[in-house]
């Protein structure tokens, strides 16, 4: 049993990493995936609304592209204007108001008239939802030890890709009967439901409470929650914990020699999430258009999306055990690999196709789950959900274009093969900008730089 004295200061951290995962810890972690799972469902749900919606109010292309790209948009601004919040007034205040804003912005939808009404609803569900993810991501990393910390982010990062298959059922089960609308309905009372969850069973960040005086008596309850071993003083102990950036959080994510690392992974962020949507979006239009079958045209993009939660459970040790830049880099390698196969694949025997398309996702949408999770290593507690917000949202700028660019690919005449030969390429940049940072900051002593 730890004993404590009176003159000691409890360095919170210490708490945490000095023992094993225990079920409080797992409770964060599944509550906070749940997050990630509505971010998942209402992105891929849009897809399938989108041609009920255009049908009933006779759309042009035009607008269906602005409601695609309006929670998108929503999501960059929540990204970056609201993740700073959290770090100010707490993960758990801003995971509630942002799931609750979401949720009654969704249910707002239902009830629109027009097509502009539901552009500026799913904007602004958008924001509400791109304020809860980077708080979700650094709850689930402060209370993780930090060996296991990359292996449990990209573990609450498989519910994003759960929810895209959750919509798909949805879709199938409630769109031929109940319209469109029907999955706003499930898109906005599921995190209602969530959120008083949420409210009666997530913690507040631990970091937070220490750096504003909470009451000694909550503080201890929530590491008694962690470490049931541990033995309060007679008199109330003092709690420290990380440096806290005294600057604002957007400068700090650039102070004290972590400028280098986060352009570097803005630079990641940006290459993974266009090299996700470009396959996401045009590998069925694809194979759609070389005649292959419905049903493997949805077990190939099923795939991709499998292959990058196989990989939450084998890049994640790995970066935990043999380090975080290293077995990143290795998988984006793997990413110039495989995109490039696809190309090949299309012609190829429909089991090599599918079989390309795992290994694809694998690196390319494990590659995103493992980005998220070396930036969650990478930030110190006092600016994790700005670093990683930040990140996400500058990465929307890939989501954006990616598909873009590789339509232009197709537009200038190039075959299917040759467009994914070409699309491979940035992978390459990714994995040696991965190694650079690697090798920046494991030549200054630690993965991260934490304090001046």
């Amino acid at each position: 049993m730890q004993e404590t004295t009176v003159t000691d200061a409890i360095h919170v951290p210490d708490i945490i990493n000095g023992k094993k995962v225990g079920a409080f810890q797992y409770l964060i972690a599944f509550l906070c995936g749940l997050v990630m799972f509505l971010d998942g469902f209402d992105t891929q749900a849009i897809s399938y609304m989108a041609p009920l919606i255009a049908r009933e109010w006779n759309l042009s292309r035009e607008m269906l592209g602005l409601i695609f790209s309006s929670a998108l948009t929503g999501l960059m601004v929540g990204y970056l204007v609201l993740s700073p919040l959290s770090d100010r007034f707490g993960h758990r205040r801003i995971l509630l108001v942002s799931t609750v804003t979401f949720a009654l912005f969704t249910l707002a939808t239902v009830f629109a008239g027009s097509a502009t009404g539901v552009i500026a609803l799913r904007f602004l569900a958008g924001v509400g939802l791109g304020a809860a993810i980077p708080s979700a991501v650094a709850l689930t990393s402060e209370y993780t030890p930090k060996r296991l910390r990359a292996s449990f982010v990209l573990a609450i990062y498989c519910g994003f890709s759960l929810g895209f298959v959750a919509a798909g059922v949805a879709a199938a089960l409630l769109l031929p009967v109940y319209g469109w609308r029907s999955l706003l309905w499930v898109g906005a009372l599921a995190p209602l439901v969530l959120a008083l969850v949420l409210f009666f069973r997530l913690p507040e960040s631990l970091e937070f409470l220490v750096r504003n005086g909470a009451d000694h008596n909550r503080i201890w309850t929530l590491l008694r929650r962690v470490d049931p071993d541990l033995t309060k003083p007679a008199e109330a102990a003092g709690f420290t914990t990380d440096q806290e950036d005294k600057r604002s959080a957007v400068r700090g994510i650039f102070q004290s020699g972590r400028g280098a690392g986060t352009l570097l992974l803005w630079l990641v962020f940006i290459i993974n999430l266009a090299e996700f949507y470009a396959l996401q979006s045009w590998l069925p239009t694809i194979l759609t258009n070389l005649n292959y079958s419905i049903s493997t045209i949805a077990l190939a993009t099923s795939l991709t999306t499998t292959g990058g939660i196989v990989a939450a459970f084998v890049v994640g040790p790995a970066m935990d055990r043999l380090g975080s830049y290293g077995s990143l880099g290795i998988v984006y390698v793997g990413g110039v690999i495989f995109v490039a196969l696809m190309g090949s694949a299309l012609t190829r025997p429909e089991w090599v196709l599918l079989t390309t398309a795992f290994f694809a996702g694998f690196c390319v949408s494990g590659g995103q789950k493992s980005i998220i999770a070396l930036a969650a290593v990478f930030y110190p507690a006092p600016v994790r959900s700005t670093g990683v917000g930040w990140a996400l949202g500058i990465g929307r700028i890939g989501g954006i274009g990616g598909p873009w660019l590789f339509g232009m690919l197709l537009g200038w005449h190039l075959t299917p093969a040759s467009a994914f030969y070409t699309a491979s390429m940035p992978m390459l940049l990714a994995a040696g900008a991965v190694m650079f940072m690697g090798r920046l900051y494991r030549q200054r002593g630690r993965p991260a730089p934490l304090e001046d």
